[in-house]
């Protein structure tokens, strides 16, 4: 009878400790039964997108509470118009958070008076990938070199005023003299795709080459699009004799300006959340972020998308961008201009 009721009030007080545990978790208690919305500045189909999808499929099991997610894609003005919902209007209650495009982190810094936000406030989770862009061009074009395109004309389209494929571009021309025309109005790299497989572009100056690589491969392999430079601060290996137009810039001072611009790079595919978010809540999306790309389940399904996975850290988005908000005010105001 002793025996028994000793082993009651053992199991009574495991039962109890359970209980308090599991009470004690708030963050668990919070994202329990709720729905966490991953919204995306461009329209489906595009890298932004993918990572986004796979990211929703798996994350809820690296997140106290188990949430699920859904993806909402939110495209506009090559990607302010999620980067303002997030920073203004979103819930700050860790239940939403975004990705978009990198550039929209030095947008406020140029200037731009649609971005309505300081991207320092901004609770950035991390990046999946580290991004190296290329400008590609049509196998009709005539354009399929970097020479060439100095020499001639090649039409690009563009999502947005401040889209990497428009900034980039336009950037160019200023520092290096190259003739890209920008023609906007698509919605996204799907529609910029498209848009020059029908003729009525010529290339897109701002695709990943990640996307290149394991979603265009056929482009490659058939020889329908020429690689004329690269965007980056260094050489892809992949790419060792395709041309960094960094190296490219006229001068020391249109360098220093290529850099300004290039530092967002390393940022690659970035996920944020609004500002004010309880930094429990942060740490704990920035946690099961990090656990999910590095998921056996999630890098399965990565390799089987087509999409590169190298996580960087929310600190370390950070840590960039205060570096970025500390660059000089003259060469600031050189990018401001070589990329009206």
């Amino acid at each position: 009878m002793i025996r028994t009721r000793i082993a009651l009030f053992a199991a009574t007080a495991l039962a109890t400790a359970a209980t308090e545990c599991a009470a004690q978790d708030p963050i668990a208690d919070f994202y329990r039964g709720k729905q966490v919305s991953i919204l995306v500045g461009f329209t489906p189909g595009g890298s932004s997108s993918l990572y986004a999808q796979a990211l929703a499929r798996e994350m809820g099991r690296h997140l106290p509470g188990s949430p699920t997610f859904v993806v909402q894609h939110m495209p506009g003005a090559g990607g302010l118009v999620v980067s303002n919902h997030v920073a203004n209007t979103a819930a700050r209650d860790g239940t939403v958070f975004a990705t978009t495009g990198r550039t929209v982190a030095i947008e406020p810094l140029l200037g731009n008076k649609n971005a309505r936000y300081d991207a320092r406030k901004l609770n950035w989770l991390g990046t999946a990938n580290v991004e190296y862009t290329t400008c590609i061009a049509w196998h009709t074009a005539p354009v399929k070199t970097l020479k060439e395109a100095m020499e001639k004309e090649l039409i690009v389209g563009g999502s947005g005023a401040d889209a990497t494929e428009v900034v980039f571009p336009k950037a160019a021309n200023k520092l290096t003299g190259t003739k890209f025309k920008v023609v906007l109005g698509y919605h996204g790299s799907t529609e910029l795709l498209l848009a020059m497989e029908r003729g009525e572009t010529q290339g897109f100056c701002g695709i990943g080459w990640t996307f290149v690589k394991l979603r265009l491969g056929h482009l490659l392999r058939e020889k329908k699009v020429n690689i004329l430079f690269q965007i980056s601060m260094e050489k892809h290996p992949d790419l060792p004799d395709v041309p960094a137009i960094i190296d490219h810039a006229r001068t020391p001072d249109d360098r220093k300006v290529f850099e300004f611009l290039f530092a967002p790079q390393e940022m690659g595919r970035p996920f944020f959340a609004p500002p004010d978010v309880p930094p429990a809540r942060v740490k704990a999306l920035r946690d099961a972020f990090e656990n999910t790309l590095k998921d056996k389940v999630f890098l399965a399904e990565a390799e089987r998308m087509g999409i590169e996975v190298q996580h960087r850290s929310g600190e370390h988005i950070d840590r960039l961008l205060e570096k970025v908000y500390a660059t000089p005010q003259d060469v600031i105001d050189r990018a401001k201009a070589v990329t009206e």
